[in-house]
């Protein structure tokens, strides 16, 4: 296994609502797609050497102590040095702009607090995931950076730079209250001939607290709330209404494994549980613009319009082939390293009650659903209702043969559970008695089929003995109580079987022959939380509070955190990801809650 440069905790992500760049420790950008999130990536040294493309800037001082903040309620990012040479600090951010025409940028300003430094740059591109050879052209202010059929790039400088053969270079010197202005786009961006980008800054940094402040959280742990809350906005797409699962494509999910996935997509269930989470904290707008992405994704739907894919492009189109980078060596040589998804291929029964919780909260708590689009849940739950009986591959998305899985039953059942309170609550015609039936069915479905008697828990798979921590939403959904005593006694199961200090496995591989993929993974950060949240809703509320803050201290120094964690609550799998810290706000959500003694008639 090759020596790992810059972990996936060393980063923070910036971003401009259009795409995203991971920015190290070390003041590296060595993770870069452009235009657009789901674009070729043109800086992704972080999947293989740095010869991958990056962009480095940091001044020479051995034995500096580095650190990294963002400034307070944004996603501007800040890296310092701070050494017996004095301090510097480099602000880098994507500015956002109304106009979703205008393409993104990446500006980085370096600032001398105290005493001086020699800083070296080199900005060095590679178009196309590191495929297309680069070449490069000395402009005016700047240096520019070709690739046959590759959109030209430009890094625009307040310094002196050097063309070298496929990069930029500077190396320059600053005092004490000295800085200097670095902004790196495209090169027919005429916002790169006015390197001044103080007004730039000042909108961004406007716009990221302004909309930090809508925020209805005022209870503990208002700081990771907020950060969890800014890292699922800044995976929203301004343009589309989109949300991408996470910002980054290929980070493993074993080191050196082959669980390595591309999560620049948009998936059906991760985008509405994001919304559920955004709409738990007021933001109400986005979820109208989800709403509306969806509205797009099932007109474009390859089948019939009641048929949903589990996943669709960031701009709402259907096809994300999925194919090997073979010139990227990996993460920690963790091969194949993918772009694209062949999950969209499959069937995924329990995208439906996902989408149609998010689209009851939304009609609760926003904008009425419109004719057209009740028209489109009617045909959807009526797909649901012909189809909830068939095996799929489930919320883990098994590659190898279908199962009947716990999961998809009981999200078929909250399908039609929502879209019967939906109906009624706005009186809307729907054919009530066939979906009460079917919604009775499934109920009767599941306790009589994935209830083990002889084991006194429920289980993963029809008629299995295994447990999934996918089971840990059944109380989330109010499928069963979350005190139920038939309930606790799986929750007590999984805590044995799946659960390692508060980290939670998905399942146990070797149980779950529908995996059938080599190698393992990390614990899986959503379902931690999920566990917390369940052991609050079962009234286990300081044992839930411990765990919550064992999980925290899991977070990255910006608390950001990846899909899983290694055994010692390191970071594993594409970050930041949308499902973890969505969870983390439901689970913070509630436990302040029941921390506050807040006396309530019903528990949601």
């Amino acid at each position: 296994m090759s020596e790992i440069k810059r972990k996936i905790d060393d980063h923070g992500v910036i971003g401009d609502l259009r795409t995203c760049a991971l920015v190290a420790s070390d003041g590296t950008i060595d993770y870069l797609c452009w235009p657009e999130l789901d674009s070729p990536s043109v800086f992704s040294a972080l999947l293989d050497s740095d010869e991958a493309g990056l962009f480095s800037l940091a001044p020479q001082w051995k034995n500096a102590r580095q650190q990294q903040l963002y400034l307070p309620d944004t996603n501007i990012l800040q890296t310092r040095w701070l050494g017996d040479e004095g301090v510097a600090e480099i602000t880098d951010y994507m500015p956002i702009c109304d106009d979703s025409s205008k393409l993104p940028r990446v500006v980085r300003r370096v600032k001398m607090v105290r005493g001086s430094a020699r800083f070296k740059l080199l900005c060095s591109p590679r178009h196309d995931y590191a495929r297309a050879e680069i070449r490069t052209e000395v402009r005016p202010g700047g240096i520019a950076f070709h690739a046959e059929g590759q959109p030209s790039l430009r890094l625009s400088a307040s310094v002196v730079m050097t063309r070298e053969t496929h990069a930029a270079t500077a190396d320059f010197t600053l005092q004490a209250g000295e800085h200097a202005e670095f902004v790196f786009g495209s090169d027919e961006d005429p916002h790169l001939d006015k390197i001044a980008t103080e007004h730039c800054f000042r909108d961004t940094l406007h716009y990221w607290r302004r909309w930090s402040r809508h925020s209805s959280y005022r209870g503990r742990w208002q700081e990771m709330v907020t950060r969890s809350a800014l890292a699922l906005k800044m995976l929203t797409s301004h343009q589309h209404g989109s949300i991408a699962a996470a910002a980054t494509f290929g980070l493993p999910e074993e080191l050196g494994g082959e669980r390595n996935w591309d999560y620049r997509a948009s998936w059906i269930r991760d985008a509405s549980f994001s919304m559920y989470a955004l709409m738990r904290l007021g933001y109400v707008e986005e979820a109208k613009h989800f709403t509306h992405w969806v509205g797009r994704c099932v007109e474009h739907s390859h089948d019939d319009r009641s048929h949903l894919q589990v996943m669709y492009r960031l701009d709402s189109s259907t096809e994300l082939h999925e194919t090997e980078l073979l010139n990227l060596s990996g993460y920690a040589n963790s091969r194949p390293v993918r772009i694209g998804n062949d999950a969209w291929r499959q069937t995924q029964l329990d995208i439906y009650g996902e989408l149609m919780d998010a689209i009851y909260l939304a009609n609760k708590y926003g904008e009425a659903i419109s004719q057209r689009g009740w028209q489109h849940v009617v045909n959807m739950i009526n797909y649901v209702c012909d189809h909830w009986q068939q095996p799929d591959a489930g919320i883990w998305e098994m590659r190898g043969e279908p199962e009947h899985f716990l999961h998809s039953r009981l999200m078929c059942w909250v399908a039609l559970d929502r879209a019967l309170r939906l109906g009624l609550k706005r009186s809307l015609p729907m054919p009530y008695e066939r979906w009460d039936r079917e919604r009775s069915a499934i109920r009767a479905d599941i306790w009589q089929n994935f209830w083990n008697p002889e084991l006194g828990h429920f289980t993963a798979t029809r008629g299995g003995r295994f447990l999934d921590a996918s089971m840990l939403l059944m109380p989330l959904v109010r499928f069963v109580g979350a005190t139920d005593p038939d309930w606790i006694a799986t929750l007590d199961a999984i805590k044995v079987q799946l659960v390692s200090d508060g980290l939670v496995r998905r399942y146990n591989i070797s149980e779950t022959p529908a995996d059938a993929l080599k190698g393992g993974e990390g614990s899986f950060a959503a379902c931690s939380f999920w566990y917390v949240e369940c052991l609050a809703r079962a009234g286990r509320v300081h044992e839930a509070h411990f765990e919550f803050e064992k999980l925290l201290s899991y977070a990255n120094p910006l608390g950001l955190y990846a899909e899983e964690f290694t055994p010692h609550g390191m970071a594993l799998g594409n970050m930041p990801q949308a499902l973890t810290h969505l969870a983390l706000i439901s689970a913070a959500f509630f436990l302040n809650r029941k921390l506050s003694g807040e006396v309530t008639l019903w528990q949601p």
